[in-house]
């Protein structure tokens, strides 16, 4: 058992005196009937007079942030899930065992008050208690107000404390799902259907990533958890859904960093008869609808960079974008030794499973390009090699019709004319067999099921992929992907 600090003792002390003054230290349901947002908007406008004219009584509850008491009469605030409220509370209105409750009140306590909207002569929006009462003792003393939690791993490790005492991160939490419920509806409007996938799989498909292993121990069988969700969304494309989207927790076991968490959310879209461009369009209407819906701005400053999302934003293939930089041509014939010197040259070095044409153009691409990508681009024409999933290009079968997003410098979404034909499907499924043989960790399985799902047919479609945390990301600002999710991977406390 730990060792209590001395302010730790103090509050269980206080919470043994509520309890043989009758009260239960951890509380009861309490109803209230206000909250600090509708009051600050609904009662702002008014005079301290007009206020004490109307005494608009008010129910409200929340957790003692601070606390300044004067004799027989006090003020402290309170904070609720919008903000903080401040209170002011005297012996004359609240009564002797009451106010007793209030001086030995700690901060970091939940409490309720009842009493009437009124202005201190100062114009400070203030509720004049009535009744005080005690809901729950906390038994932990709160960070120092002014610095909160500073080492920033227990920020994230004790969520909830950063809760308290950051309203920024708050403010985060709380936006976040205001974004996805944007989606939800951008989509929705447009004819999509959301449905659910399952996370656990018995093969390795749909991304290029080491996965997590699990075991299910009533079949005895290992099991993987999802790292995309492309190939059940797919397989609905085949049965007639036409236009489907799903938003879930997809798995890979891969580093941290601020970019990247191992548990991250994905959302993936796939819609019949569309294509590349389809998805395209998609994407810059829902960027640009989430800018001017829940925020009403389009230029954001993410990761030191000023983004706008005025369109139309830029497309540029990926082998004219290096040739921008570097002056190699990809789309010229080359043989392997040509370009294993040009990597020579470049000090590029090429592992066993990249020594082709498309693994190359994506290494140059990685070391010359990405990280110039700074307003919102669509970088398309990916080689074959790294898209196994992925239509040809019907004017040059060394590349496929493939795009990805990015922004600031980093990938938002990666979307396909989707693949479906089952013979093409399944000799990239071998390809991907055979570079896993030469060492590659990540490459895909061969998933027989989804190939006699596509031998029935599957309309041309358009596809898509999105990384809602690193999009949540850029739309408030915040550095880190830790930032907005709410419980990020942490190593445990030693």
């Amino acid at each position: 058992m730990r060792e209590f600090s001395e302010q730790e003792l103090v509050r269980r002390e206080k919470a043994e005196n509520l309890r043989k003054l009758g009260l239960d230290p951890f509380g009861h349901r309490f109803d209230v009937t206000s909250n600090s947002k509708d009051i600050k908007e609904n009662y702002e406008q008014f005079t301290k007079e007009e206020l004490e004219e109307k005494k608009m009584e008010v129910i409200v509850a929340g957790r003692i942030m601070n606390k300044r008491r004067s004799g027989k009469a006090g003020f402290m605030d309170i904070q609720d899930k919008f903000g903080n409220m401040q209170i002011y509370i005297s012996i004359n209105d609240v009564g002797e065992d009451e106010y007793e409750l209030y001086k030995s009140c700690d901060i970091g306590d939940i409490i309720g008050i009842n009493g009437w909207i009124c202005k201190t002569n100062t114009g400070a929006l203030t509720i004049h208690a009535t009744k005080y009462t005690h809901l729950v003792k906390s038994l932990r003393p709160l960070p120092e107000k002014f610095h909160g939690l500073t080492d920033i791993e227990e920020r994230y490790r004790r969520r909830y404390v950063d809760l308290i005492m950051n309203e920024e991160a708050k403010k985060i939490a709380f936006t976040r799902p205001r974004i996805i419920r944007c989606i939800q509806n951008f989509m929705d409007k447009r004819g999509f259907t959301e449905v659910e996938t399952p996370i656990l799989t018995t093969l390795l498909t749909g991304a290029s990533a080491r996965p997590f292993v699990t075991h299910h121990n009533t079949q005895d069988l290992d099991m993987y958890l999802r790292i995309a969700l492309e190939l059940p969304l797919k397989r609905l494309l085949v049965g007639g859904m036409e236009a489907v989207y799903e938003i879930g927790r997809t798995f890979r076991n891969e580093g941290m960093d601020p970019k990247h968490n191992p548990e991250f959310t994905l959302m993936e879209a796939y819609l019949a008869y569309s294509d590349l461009e389809g998805m395209m369009n998609l994407t810059e209407e829902m960027f640009q609808t989430i800018a001017k819906e829940v925020f009403g701005k389009m230029i954001y400053n993410w990761c030191g960079n000023e983004i706008n999302l005025e369109g139309p934003w830029k497309r540029i293939s990926m082998t004219d974008a290096i040739k921008e930089v570097t002056g190699i041509d990809f789309t010229k014939e080359m043989t392997l030794d040509e370009l294993l010197e040009l990597c020579k040259e470049h000090h590029i070095t090429v592992e066993e499973h990249q020594k082709s044409l498309g693994h190359i153009i994506n290494l140059f691409f990685e070391k010359y390009v990405e990280e110039t990508l700074i307003n919102p681009t669509f970088l398309y024409g990916h080689p074959i090699e790294i898209s196994p999933l992925t239509k040809k290009n019907p004017q040059d079968g060394r590349f496929v019709d493939r795009f990805e997003l990015f922004i600031g410098g980093k990938e938002f979404a990666n979307a396909y004319t989707e693949l479906n034909d089952p013979i093409d499907q399944l000799e990239r499924f071998e390809n991907q067999l055979k570079e896993r043989d030469l060492g590659n960790d990540e490459a895909n399985d061969i998933d027989m099921d989804f190939i006699e799902a596509l031998e029935y047919g599957m309309p041309p479609a358009g596809g898509i992929g999105y990384g809602i945390d690193r999009l949540v990301m850029l739309f408030t600002e915040s550095d880190s992907i830790r930032d907005v999710i709410l419980f990020p991977t942490m190593k445990p406390r030693d």
